[in-house]
C-alpha cells in the first residue's frame, strides 16, 4: 500500500513531499488535484488542448460527455498501437556552480527515466525510507508513464572524462495516457534541500503531462506539505471529494 513519508526534511522545509512505495497509509494524507492546468507554461508555449477546471471538478473528469444533451457523439477509437506516444525525454542543466576548490558542479534535470535502482535505494536511505525489494522498485519505474531525475555532476579541473555523477532527486508519474495522471515519489537528497529542487521537479513533471494533453493531475501529500503543493497549483479535496484507500488490516 502507498503512504507518505516526510523524513529527511529539516525544519520547515517542504522540498521533499514524499510518497513512498509500500508504506502504510496515514490518516492525515490528502489527495490533491491540480487546479491550474497551465501552471508553469509561458505565453509563448504552444497551445494545449487541456481540459480546464471551468465549472465543476467532476465535469472535467467526465469531459467525454456532452453537457445538457442526451445525444452522445460516437467517435471511432484510434489505433492505439499507432497513436501511442511516450513523453519526449529532455535533459538540461538546471544549476551550475563552482566550488571554492575549483570543482564545477552541475545539477542536471532529465526526464529520460534512466534510473539505477541501486542509486535510488541509496537516495531512499538518505531520506529515511525503509528498504524495499529492488525488483519492485524496478517494476515501479518501468511501469511509470514518466520518470524525472536530478543528478549532480562534479568536474574537477584538468580531469576531463572523469566526472562524478550522483542521483540526488527523483519524481515519477503514472497515467492512463489520456485523461488522468498521479505524481508519486518526489524526493530530494537532504544535503540538496533548500534550493528549490523539489519545486522544480514537480513543475517540470506537471508541464510534461500537460504537453501530452493530460489535464487531471493528482498526488498524495502529508498534512505538513499541503501548503507546498497549494503553491504549485494543487487543490486539496476539491468540492469535498475525498480520496479513498484500501489496505490490509493485518
Amino acid at each position: 500500500m502507498l503512504g507518505i513519508s516526510t523524513r529527511g526534511l529539516k525544519g520547515g522545509e517542504c522540498l521533499c513531499p514524499i510518497v513512498s512505495f509500500g508504506c502504510q497509509c496515514q490518516s492525515s494524507n490528502q489527495l490533491l488535484f491540480s487546479s491550474n492546468p497551465n501552471y508553469g507554461l509561458s505565453k509563448t508555449s504552444r497551445k494545449l488542448k487541456v481540459s480546464r477546471f471551468k465549472a465543476r471538478f467532476w465535469e472535467s473528469i467526465r469531459s467525454g460527455f456532452l453537457k445538457n444533451n442526451s445525444t452522445q457523439v460516437m467517435e471511432a477509437p484510434p489505433d492505439l498501437e499507432e497513436e501511442e506516444e511516450e513523453p519526449m525525454p529532455e535533459e538540461f542543466v538546471l544549476i551550475e556552480k563552482t566550488q571554492p576548490d575549483g570543482v564545477i558542479e552541475q545539477i542536471i534535470f532529465s526526464s529520460g527515466g534512466d534510473v539505477n535502482v541501486y542509486e535510488l535505494q541509496t537516495l531512499c536511505d538518505k531520506v529515511g525510507w525503509p528498504r524495499r525489494p529492488l525488483s519492485k522498485l524496478a517494476a515501479a519505474l518501468k511501469n511509470s508513464y514518466l520518470v524525472a531525475t536530478l543528478h549532480s555532476i562534479r568536474k574537477s579541473p584538468g580531469s576531463e572524462g572523469n566526472e562524478q555523477r550522483t542521483l540526488i532527486g527523483m519524481a515519477r508519474a503514472t497515467s492512463d495516457h489520456a485523461f488522468n495522471a498521479t505524481i508519486w515519489d518526489v524526493l530530494v537528497d537532504p544535503s540538496y534541500q533548500g534550493q528549490g529542487l523539489g519545486k522544480a521537479l514537480v513543475e517540470k513533471v506537471v508541464r510534461a503531462l500537460l504537453q501530452k494533453d493530460i489535464g487531471n493531475i493528482s498526488l498524495f501529500a502529508d498534512s505538513q506539505v499541503v501548503d507546498f503543493y497549494r503553491n504549485l497549483g494543487f487543490e486539496p479535496d476539491p468540492e469535498g471529494i475525498k480520496g479513498m484507500f484500501w489496505h490490509p488490516k493485518y
